[in-house]
C-alpha cells in the first residue's frame, strides 16, 4: 500500500480535498465502472483507473491517481525523454501508444469534472508523468538509457 501511496503523491492530482459518497457514487451513472471492497473504491473508464479510500470521516481521499491500467494493474507512466513507458509494479515496462495517453486524458478529465476538481494549466496541456528523464547530460543519473530500450535484432539474425 505505502508504494501506492508514494506513487500518487507525484503526480497530477494535487488533491488533498476529501469527496463525499455522493459523488463516488454517482460515478456510475457517468459511465465509469465502480468496484468497491471494504472502503477501497477503483474507478475506471477507456482503459485508465484511479482508486480512492474511505476515510474515518466517511469521505473519500484520492490514494491512486489517474493513470493507464495494464493487465488490471496500474501503471507508473514514465518519460524517459524519447518514448514514454508504462511500468508495472512486477516490473513490466512497455512503450506507451499514443492512444494510451489520448485515453489517461479523456478519463482524467472526465474524472475531474465529475469530483467538481479543478484542471491546472499545466495538467491541460497534455500527459503528465509520474517519472522523467528529459536529459541527457553524462554523468548525470539518466544519461545512458536502460539497455532493454530501442530497436533490438533477433537473437542470432541480422
Amino acid at each position: 500500500m505505502s508504494k501506492k501511496l508514494a506513487q500518487s503523491e507525484q503526480v497530477m492530482w494535487n488533491v488533498l480535498e476529501r469527496f463525499s459518497p455522493k459523488a463516488i457514487e454517482g460515478l456510475a451513472a457517468l459511465g465509469f465502472s465502480v468496484g468497491s471492497t471494504r472502503g477501497v473504491v477503483r474507478v475506471e473508464k477507456y482503459g485508465c483507473g484511479a482508486e480512492v479510500r474511505r476515510g474515518p470521516d466517511e469521505r473519500y481521499q484520492m490514494t491512486i491517481a489517474p493513470t493507464i491500467m495494464l493487465k488490471g494493474q496500474f501503471t507508473r507512466l514514465w518519460d524517459a525523454g524519447y518514448q514514454k513507458f508504462l511500468l508495472t509494479d512486477d516490473g513490466l515496462k512497455i512503450p506507451a501508444l499514443a492512444s494510451h495517453l489520448q485515453n489517461l486524458r479523456k478519463f482524467n478529465e472526465e474524472l475531474r469534472t465529475a469530483l467538481g476538481v479543478p484542471t491546472f494549466y499545466n495538467e491541460a496541456l497534455g500527459s503528465v508523468s509520474q517519472l522523467s528523464v528529459y536529459d541527457r547530460v553524462r554523468g548525470r543519473k539518466g544519461d545512458v538509457p536502460d539497455e532493454t530500450v530501442g530497436a533490438h535484432s533477433p537473437e542470432g539474425g541480422q
